[in-house]
């Protein structure tokens, strides 16, 4: 009975520790996979999609307000002077197209290049306030500047045969030519009678002639005007070309010398 009894107690003894020996491998097993966890969750951050963004995000600088900027900016500034340079230039040459180039108003084409009789409009008229004065206009219809002569050549002619011309400025010098630019008019005004008088005229006067520019032009292209019966001319002053006829007028009052 002895030996029975002790045989079940190692029996019980060898089965305790085999039991505890697989506890404490199961347990040591289990700490194992914890860490196995532990490095899988690791793992699954490093590729989450979170960190991906991040990663990204980092890469095109969004997360970096200088590199934003920076990188931004240099886009803006490049495509802003892009864009400026090319529409700066087309209207400016749009513009010059527009008005015949640099032509249009420039002084130095202008005293290079009389005006020809074809691109100008030549008329008269009689100010309402002043009818013993006429203004003569001469406008520029062409696209380009064009050079005339300090004054037009005039002179006043009759039915009898009888030809009168005007006093001028004297001492001119300067510039070669007065500029006309394009679409631009030039006035100059002639005062037929300056004195006032009603005796002592020049009878039989009827047409003032017109040539626009007397240094360039033939006399065939001389424009002639109507006066109008009985108009009195006496000793008649004819002033420069000037752009306004305010201007033209006060330049005909210096006029002294023979045409």
């Amino acid at each position: 009975m002895s030996t029975i009894r002790n045989r079940t107690i190692f029996v019980a003894t060898t089965v305790t520790a085999g039991l505890v020996l697989a506890l404490g491998a199961c347990g040591t097993g289990g700490s194992g996979t914890r860490s196995a966890g532990s490095g899988t969750d690791d793992a699954a951050r490093s590729t989450s999609p979170s960190a991906s963004a991040a990663g990204t995000a980092g890469d095109t600088g969004t997360t970096d307000p200088t590199g934003t900027a920076g990188g931004s900016s240099a886009r803006k500034s490049s495509s802003g002077s892009g864009t400026k340079t090319d529409s700066g230039s087309g209207s400016k040459a749009g513009s010059g197209s527009a008005a015949g180039g640099g032509n249009a108003t420039s002084d130095g084409y202008a005293y290079k290049h009389p005006c020809a009789a074809g691109q100008l409009s030549v008329s008269v008229t009689t100010p309402a306030d002043a009818s013993g004065r006429r203004v003569i206009a001469v406008r520029n219809n062409s696209a380009n500047a064009c050079g005339l002569s300090y004054y037009p050549q005039v002179h006043l002619d009759g039915s009898g045969g009888r030809t009168v011309k005007p006093l001028v400025p004297g001492g001119l010098g300067g510039a070669p030519a007065y500029p006309v630019y394009a679409g631009r008019t030039a006035y100059a005004v002639i005062d037929l009678d300056p004195s006032g008088a009603t005796s002592g005229t020049v009878t039989g006067i009827d047409e003032l002639n017109v040539l626009a520019d007397g240094d360039h032009m033939p006399d065939a292209d001389t424009r002639n005007f109507p006066l109008g019966s009985g108009a009195l001319v006496l000793k008649p002053k004819l002033g420069l070309y000037r752009s306004t006829v305010a201007d033209a007028v006060a330049s005909m009052k210096t006029a002294d010398t023979p045409a």
